[in-house]
């Protein structure tokens, strides 16, 4: 994995008077591999074109490239070309859904009226939800008329599934969750909520953004469980900023009401009104971001190549010398699991009386870069009791060492603030 590095020209280089860039931010946006970066210049110098809008030869190629990438990122998680819709983000993605459901029935989505939200149903989801896949819901329930219900917390940082009975009724239309927590790296058990709501007839919505870049994710097997639409975002997984992917299954899609409206995503356009295409071009209204979407699928290369089984096993071992060192520091809570039992290689934590500005502060003066805050999970925060913590995520470049620097540095928190340690 070490071999990996020299792909990455961000990680050589240093920040704050020379020292070498420790990059654990991965959860917030991960860095991009030489072959990403070159697929999108080659793509400009060579087919800069709009796909599916021209007869012309370079439109051609772009149209090759861009559909090309939809059956390359579509093989990665094991879906079908047609199940794969391109949007700009994960978060464009959840809304496309949680807007389609909550607008009525469409007399060009058949079955529409089946999955559509109206007052007195339940959409739920988790306390440990990211903004993401919280507001959207919240405003679908608004428009719709719909109930919002959570599962909450638990004290360990685990849902708490003791209610489970009482939350998943007949009332229960959707259900949306996180596959893994943004903050606690907590891995969902599936198993024991997705079954539950299927059996209530429930959609079943998955976020996917921080399982898809860290661990093998398989839609055929997540599609038996009885998950139907799952989204992630590229920018997470070795890809470029600005493109997400909704998968769903087909029946799914073909009963979504279509979201953003215009160009490309049209069948017959009449002065009194239009008929649409069939998913996925249904939802991608407008020119689509292709070289963006080409950049993606050079991405998937590079963790297809790593196999995502090593990634995955890689990455909990850096979340394991993480756990370990902060659990040998009396003065840093972990917050969250505290052994590496169903999570992955992201760690919050929050160091007695020190805010964790201050300690972002201190650990990027020693080049060591993670991120501060309630990380668009305010809920979750106020559930554990805290006002803000420091994330320490990583990904497939990291090493052990990165690990122990990080350690060291947070070394330097007590002496500088003078809080013992």
């Amino acid at each position: 994995m070490r071999d990996i590095r020299g792909r990455f020209p961000v990680l050589s280089r240093t920040v704050r008077d020379g020292r070498p860039l420790v990059y654990l931010d991965s959860g917030a946006t991960s860095h991009k591999p030489e072959s990403v970066l070159d697929a999108e210049r080659d793509f400009y110098t060579r087919m800069n074109s709009a796909p599916h809008r021209g007869a012309h030869a370079l439109s051609e190629e772009a149209t090759e490239a861009y559909e090309g990438a939809r059956e390359r990122i579509a093989r990665f998680i094991g879906a079908g070309t047609d199940e794969i819709v391109f949007t700009k983000s994960a978060t464009e993605s959840l809304n496309l859904v949680a807007h389609a459901l909550s607008g009525g029935p469409h007399p060009q989505a058949p079955g529409s009226e089946d999955i559509v939200l109206r007052p007195g149903d339940e959409v739920l989801v988790t306390e440990l939800e990211h903004h993401a896949n919280l507001v959207p819901w919240q405003e679908a329930c608004r428009r719709s008329g719909a109930t919002l219900r959570w599962i909450p917390l638990g004290p360990d940082g685990r849902l708490d599934l003791s209610g489970l009975d009482e939350l998943i009724t007949e009332r229960t239309k959707v259900l949306a969750l996180a596959h893994v927590s943004n903050v606690l790296g907590t891995v969902i058990p599936l198993e024991q909520i997705v079954p539950r709501a299927k059996a209530v007839g429930a959609l079943v919505v998955l976020d996917a953004c921080q399982s898809v870049p860290h661990l093998p994710v398989d839609v055929r097997q997540l599609s038996e469980l009885g998950v139907d639409l799952l989204a992630f975002s590229g920018h997470k997984m070795l890809g470029p900023m600005g493109i997400g992917v909704l998968w769903g299954r087909p029946s799914v899609l073909e009963a979504l009401p279509p979201f953003l409206t215009g160009g490309s995503m049209i069948e017959i356009v009449r002065m009194e009104g239009s008929t649409y295409l069939p998913p996925p071009a249904r939802f991608e209204g407008g020119v689509p971001a292709a070289s963006l979407a080409v950049g993606l699928a050079a991405a998937t290369d590079v963790l297809d190549e790593l196999g995502m089984d090593a990634v995955h096993a890689h990455e909990q071992a850096l979340g394991a010398r993480m756990l370990e060192g902060l659990a040998a520091r009396d003065w840093v809570r972990v917050l969250g699991p505290t052994d590496m039992a169903e999570r992955g290689g992201t760690v919050a934590f929050d160091v007695d009386g020190v805010h964790a500005h201050d300690v972002g502060q201190v650990l990027d003066a020693a080049g060591v870069a993670v991120r501060v805050g309630h990380h668009c999970a305010w809920p979750l925060h106020r559930a554990l009791d805290v006002r803000a913590s420091v994330r320490a995520s990583v990904g497939v470049y990291n090493t052990l060492e990165e690990i122990d620097v990080l350690l060291g540095a947070l070394d330097e928190v007590p002496a500088i603030f003078g809080t013992g340690g």
